[in-house]
């Protein structure tokens, strides 16, 4: 129930029922005008623009029309208890008892889905994807965390969603992953020098898998070509076995597993290129020499290109190497005509920072070989950088030249990465800060809004209360103003979630939930200064209302938090 959506409807209906008794046009544009939660220093429920917004298309005095307007809200509206105009044409609204009694009787009802939206589109969002050539790195762990968490966004609102990882098994930097293991399999069996070779893995793991391989297999591993398949399905096996063990301590599980090398052998590839040459979407061409640098070597060669420029890309791209090979480009095309094939009604590619330049062009791609009907979206997770003692966190020895998702789970846990790492907008850095996140205290986000919810257990479990609110038949008197505040913060929830799932931006569920979580600990400490707030006297709660609050509390708590995948402790 988005209580916002419903009385603005309501509003504009009755406005446009009675436009020419209020001297304006019908509105036909409705772009700009909306209802939201009030700032805390007005006592009202909700607030409107609706005026100034019409004031300004009508070019009329905001004043006069906003008490027209008021006249005909407070007649036809029967919820409204109270209608203020505030500043330039805001309609500052507070509702009935019988109205705020409905609302709640509405949320407790619906519990578990209070705040879902009615969807049902079917989701495929690709989120890690990280090169299987050893453990995750908090770099992948972003990603990680925000793919996850936007899976569980969209199957709250009703969604079918697939979470899915693109295994990039093939290549170059394959070639050198299983080149390593085979050269640490040497060092280990005849005690040969690993090279000093950059364009090798240097990580103690690699020593681990080449242990395991070597056990496993009775062979003198005299040459690496003729071993190369045989390292391409144990070495990778056992690191894909490493990632899917990073990604569970995390609590992430995904549905599908793709192999880019499948798909190259599968020659899904000359189809998707057979469908985009049929719809003149590409071509042999010429590239333009790189800008703004001298190429030595670079010369002009003939090779296919994808028309990307037609979509809107700053140039053309290349499907060919100079040797005729294909590109990294072209394989992930070749994925991509895989994923449309599947017929959903969205992509969503969640990328890392480095991957900003290519968005563009897959998603041109995407448009080329779905005719427009599939849409893809990519969001860009930024860099995430660690502090611990005020110092840049050290690398890790293990992993080689990163530090391991591993390094971070024993520093702190699950939850608090979970949380944390939504704690800014994935477009921007985050400062990830090992002191802060184990303060208990206020300025550690998840800290307080689990204490939030400990602190509603232990207040239960002192007064033997066992049974919440179901419904309420009336409310016993008035809401404070901290119970009112609190109660407006609730009553925002299903629009915090229709915004966060609209816009792929779920960072906006755990600043939602630290600000209510504020709401209740100020109202708790409240109680502390003056006798009256008290949530308890003589051994159980106060009164009917603050039993209300907890119960509508302890319900967005629990689908909030069930989003992150973040726990609810009772004890702390």
């Amino acid at each position: 129930m988005n209580i916002f959506e419903n009385y603005l409807k309501s509003i504009l209906e009755n406005i446009n029922h009675h436009y020419k008794e209020l001297g304006i046009n019908k509105i036909e544009n409705y772009k700009g005008i909306n209802l939201e939660k009030p700032p805390s220093n007005f006592d009202c429920d909700i607030s409107s623009n609706v005026v100034l917004i019409l004031a300004k298309q009508n070019k009329c005095n905001p004043i006069t029309l906003g008490n027209n307007i008021k006249k005909l809200l407070e007649k036809n509206i029967k919820d409204f208890k109270d209608i203020e105009i505030a500043g330039p044409g805001f309609l500052n609204i507070s509702l009935k008892n019988d109205a705020i009694t409905l609302i709640i009787n509405n949320i407790l009802k619906k519990n578990e889905k209070f705040g879902s939206q009615k969807d049902s589109k079917n989701y495929n969002i690709e989120f890690v994807s990280a090169n299987p050539t050893g453990p995750m790195h908090v770099g992948h762990c972003r990603g990680a965390v925000f793919g996850d968490t936007l899976s569980n966004l969209l199957k709250f609102n009703g969604n079918k969603v697939t979470k899915e990882y693109y295994i990039n098994d093939y290549g170059g930097q394959i070639r050198n992953f299983l080149k390593s293991v085979y050269l640490r399999i040497r060092e280990i069996k005849y005690n040969e020098k690993f090279p000093n070779d950059k364009s090798l893995y240097p990580g103690e793991y690699i020593s681990e898998i080449a242990d395991s391989i070597q056990k496993k297999r009775k062979s003198e591993f005299k040459n690496f070509d003729d071993e190369y398949e045989f390292l391409h399905k144990e070495a990778l096996n056992l690191s894909m076995k490493m990632i899917k063990s990073d990604l569970s301590m995390l609590g992430i599980s995904h549905d599908n597993f793709i192999s880019e090398k499948s798909i190259v052998e599968s020659k899904t590839l000359d189809k998707a290129i057979n469908l985009l040459k049929k719809t003149n979407y590409v071509d042999e061409g010429y590239l333009d020499p790189p800008k703004g640098e001298e190429i030595k070597n670079w010369k002009k060669t003939k090779r296919l290109l994808f028309k990307s420029t037609l979509f809107g890309d700053d140039s053309d791209r290349a499907l060919q190497k100079n040797d005729g090979s294909w590109t990294y480009f072209a394989n992930d095309i070749a994925y991509h005509f895989n994923k449309v094939s599947r017929n959903y009604d969205k992509l969503i590619n969640i990328l890392g920072a480095d991957h900003t330049g290519y968005i563009k062009r897959i998603e041109s791609a995407v448009k080329a070989l779905s005719q427009n009907k599939t849409i893809l979206e990519c969001k860009v997770c930024q860099l995430v950088k660690l502090f611990k003692n005020g110092e840049p966190f050290k690398m890790s020895k293990r992993a080689g030249d990163f530090i391991s998702v591993n390094d971070l789970l024993s520093e702190v846990n699950k939850d608090s990465i979970r949380f944390m790492m939504l704690n800014r907008s994935n477009d921007v850095e985050l400062d990830f800060d090992f002191d802060k996140v184990l303060e208990k205290s206020k300025d550690n986000p998840v800290y307080y809004v689990q204490y939030c919810h400990a602190r509603i257990q232990s207040l239960l479990r002192s007064t033997n209360n066992t049974s919440l609110k179901k419904k309420i038949v009336k409310i016993d008197k008035d809401f404070n103003k901290y119970e009112r505040e609190i109660l407006r913060k609730i009553f925002e929830w299903p629009k915090i979630v229709r915004i966060s799932s609209n816009k792929c931006e779920p960072h906006r569920i755990p600043f939602y939930l630290y600000e209510l979580a504020t709401l209740f600990h100020s109202y708790w400490s409240k109680g502390n200064e003056d006798e009256k707030y008290k949530f308890i006297k003589n051994g159980k709660i106060s009164n009917n209302n603050i039993l209300t609050i907890i119960s509508l509390l302890l319900l967005v708590l629990k689908n909030g938090m069930g989003i992150l995948n973040v726990s609810l402790p009772d004890k702390m």
